[in-house]
This record gives C-alpha cells, sequence and structure tokens, in this order.
C-alpha cells in the first residue's frame, strides 16, 4: 500500500497514513473486477493486514448527514447518529479489505456483527481523524471471521470506536446447527422495507455490493431478491431508540437472517435493552443490545 508516510505501531503494526480519504467507488470496482471467474484476485493473506490506515481532517457534510438520517429515519439535526461516523470511515475501511493481505475477498464476504461505542455526542462543525486495523482472525462453524476496527478521534480525543465482524464462509465439517430459535418478543411496531432501501442506503453510506442493489448480484451470491444492509438494519433500530440513548454508550448487534427487499419487519424493545427484529413468520434478522 501507499501512502504519505509509514511507521511503527506499538502492537506490531504499521501505521499508514493517507493523504485523503480513498474513492470507495474505485475499490468496489477493483474488488468486482477480482469476483469474476480467471480473475480471482490471486492468493490471500493467511493472517490480518500487518497495517494501521490513518486520515486526518475528515469533515461532515452536511447534506450528506441530511439525506442519511432521511434513509434511516434518525431526526434531522447537527449531532451525529451513533452509526454515521462508520460510514464517514466505511472508505478507510474498505481500501483495508480490498488489500490482497486481507485474508478474504471483499465480495463474499457476510457482515455478522457490529459493536459501536460512542463516548461522547459528536456533532456536525467537528472534524474527525479516522484509524483502521483489522484483529482477531479466528474460526467460525461455517468458516473464519475476522474483527475490522474503525476508530474516530477528536483533537486527539477518541470519540467514537466501531468494530465490524465479517465471516469468510468456507466448508467445514458438521457447519454448524443454524435452525433453532427462541420464541420472538412481541412487536412494538412493524416496518415496511421497500427495494429504494438498498440503493438509497447504497448511495448513503458508500457501499455498493450488488447483493443489496442489484437481483443479478444478489442472486450470484445464493439470495432470490437484493437484501438490506445489515448497517442499515442497526441505523433504522438505533433511529427507533433515539430518544432513548445517552450521551455515551455502546450499541451491539447480531446480524441473523438477511432482510429482503422488499419486506415486511417487526421491531421489539426488550425490558433490558435489547431489541430485535423478526419477520412476518418470527425468523430474527437482528439481535441487539444497548448499555
Amino acid at each position: 500500500m501507499r501512502a504519505a508516510a509509514l511507521r511503527p505501531e506499538p502492537a506490531g503494526r504499521e501505521r499508514v497514513e493517507l493523504p485523503r480519504m480513498p474513492a470507495a467507488g474505485a475499490l468496489y470496482r477493483r474488488a468486482l473486477l477480482g469476483a469474476l471467474p480467471g480473475l480471482g484476485g490471486g492468493r490471500r493473506g493467511t493472517g490480518v493486514p500487518g497495517v494501521e490506515l490513518a486520515v486526518g481532517g475528515v469533515s461532515v457534510d452536511r447534506a450528506h448527514l441530511a439525506a442519511y438520517d432521511r434513509v434511516c429515519g434518525f431526526r434531522l439535526t447537527d449531532r451525529l447518529p451513533g452509526t454515521f461516523p462508520h460510514v464517514m470511515g466505511f472508505p478507510l475501511t474498505l481500501r483495508l479489505m480490498t488489500a490482497t493481505e486481507f485474508p478474504f475477498p471483499l465480495i463474499g464476504l457476510v457482515h455478522i456483527g457490529n459493536r459501536i461505542t460512542v463516548h461522547r455526542p459528536i456533532t456536525a462543525d467537528e472534524t474527525l481523524d479516522f484509524t483502521t486495523y483489522a484483529e482477531n482472525l479466528r474460526p467460525h462453524d461455517r468458516g473464519r471471521q475476522v474483527d475490522v476496527v474503525l476508530v474516530g478521534s477528536v483533537a486527539g480525543e477518541k470519540v467514537w470506536e466501531g468494530v465490524s465482524t465479517y465471516l469468510g464462509r468456507e466448508s467445514r465439517p458438521g457447519g454448524g446447527d443454524r435452525s433453532g430459535r427462541s420464541e420472538p418478543p412481541a412487536g412494538t411496531s412493524r416496518w415496511r422495507v421497500e427495494p429504494r432501501v438498498g440503493t438509497e442506503y447504497a448511495r448513503v453510506s458508500g457501499d455498493h455490493n450488488p447483493i443489496h442493489t442489484s437481483r443479478l448480484g444478489a442472486r450470484l451470491f445464493g439470495f432470490h431478491r437484493p437484501i438490506a444492509h445489515g448497517m442499515w438494519s442497526k441505523a433504522r433500530c438505533l433511529a427507533a431508540l433515539e430518544n432513548r440513548l445517552p450521551d455515551a454508550y455502546t450499541v451491539e448487534v447480531a446480524f441473523k437472517l438477511p432482510v429482503p427487499l422488499p419486506s415486511t419487519v417487526s421491531f421489539a424493545l426488550l425490558p433490558d435493552g435489547g431489541f430485535a427484529l423478526h419477520d412476518s413468520r418470527g425468523r430474527p434478522h437482528l439481535a441487539g443490545l444497548v448499555r
């Protein structure tokens, strides 16, 4: 990876400082090209990349923020939703995940979990510095999983942190039992998720994975029709909880079954700070907890 600066990091990673946020579109095009038959991108790394990527001085585009708020259901304010820094720093994580040193090809990765910690409120007039790195490559009953960490700071103060867990599917004996589920909680509201959610969220998030925006792209990866982004589902749940959230909190979700587009989902608020999304048959899409 070429960058403006390179220096050792205490954790054994090299810190690579980029002059600007990468262009997500170009990175996705490269990943898609590598997914074509005969152009599979070559050998992957056997561990996690030994780098930490960094970009400084990232300002908030208020028009972008407003568009994101509308797609996800947040109120239009200058205060950033807890999920918005994930979108701001997503091109940086994409640069990390499209590197040949990353253990899995980007296309076909499954986002199975996400944890966000908001250390204090962030406003639209603040400028953020982002760093990202991968860690904790480990087995999963359907392959291997890895954590991609994104940290947002303001003037040296860590104000936000996100950890996204991705699954690289591989054949394993047994494969785990995914059939069992408990009785779904009673829904407190129902939401109709229209097909436009896939393309609109792709536009505001920079995540143009074709499983969310294209019927053909979805079918290539085993889905009958496009599916909603997991981070849209999380953001939509957080928007429903917006007036209940403290200034500092951690919100963690496990992504279960994908949300097909279109579909109707049931949102449930639990007494212990948990929340959930289920389909009309009671099957879980997402399980979350705020603490």
